[in-house]
This record gives structure tokens, sequence and C-alpha cells, in this order.
């Protein structure tokens, strides 16, 4: 099978036209009330651990979340004077919705290494409740 484009090719068109956030610049705004972060990862891969205050948006549902229009939005999304971060586990999945997203007239920026050197970094990790 022949693709008239990669994967690769589209994270890096992406990222090229998009704003990228260095880990250590997003770890230092974690407590920034102006700056909601969203985790797209799955939520397995939310399980093992996540960024303290982050909201989980699934990246299959990102762009009937942020569309007012859509009956699936949803209201954070819509909050004046924020600045949002996306992120997935390496960036290539948050570097596609971004660029998606912008599209959409949704002003956003990711986190260009993703979940992946979050605690490497010092960045602060929460995990899940137990479930009973």
């Amino acid at each position: 099978m022949s693709l008239k484009i990669t994967a690769a090719q589209m994270v890096a068109d992406a990222r090229a036209r998009i704003e990228e956030i260095e880990t250590a610049d997003l770890i230092a705004k974690v407590d920034d009330p102006d700056v909601v972060i969203v985790d797209i990862r799955d939520i397995r891969e939310r399980n093992r651990g996540f960024i303290p205050g982050s909201i989980h948006a699934p990246r299959g549902m990102i762009e009937f979340w942020v569309d007012p229009e859509s009956p699936y939005y949803k209201e954070v999304f819509g909050q004046e004077g924020k600045r949002y971060v996306f992120h997935c586990a390496s960036g290539w999945r948050s570097a596609l919705t971004v660029a998606t997203l912008q599209d959409m007239g949704f002003e956003a920026a990711h986190l260009r290494e993703g979940f992946s050197t979050w605690e490497a970094q010092g960045g602060p990790v929460a995990m899940p409740e137990p479930k009973p």
C-alpha cells in the first residue's frame, strides 16, 4: 500500500504551524489558573498517572467537545482568557489535534514531548482514585 502522506509527515507538518511548549515551561505553569492542560491520551494511559488538574478529553471527541454548536460541547472549552495546552504521551497525537483545532479557529498549544518527559523533568504526577 502506498499512502499519499505518512503519519510522520502529518505530525511534522502540524508541528511546523502550531505552538509547541517545552516540558519545563509547562511544569512552571502547572498551577497557573489561566492555563488549562488537556490530556488526550487513552483512559488506560491516564490511569498510569496524569498531570494534576488536567482535563481528560479523549482525542476522538475533541472537535465535538470544543464546538459550541455540537451537542457534545463542553463548557470547559469556552472559557475566555484561558490558554489551552494539549498533551498526549509523546507529542504526536497532540500535534495533530492542535493543528485541527487551529483549523477550526480554536487557539491552543501542545506539549512538545508529551507526558513521556513530564515526570523525569520533575513534573507532578497524580494517580486516579482507587476503585472500591
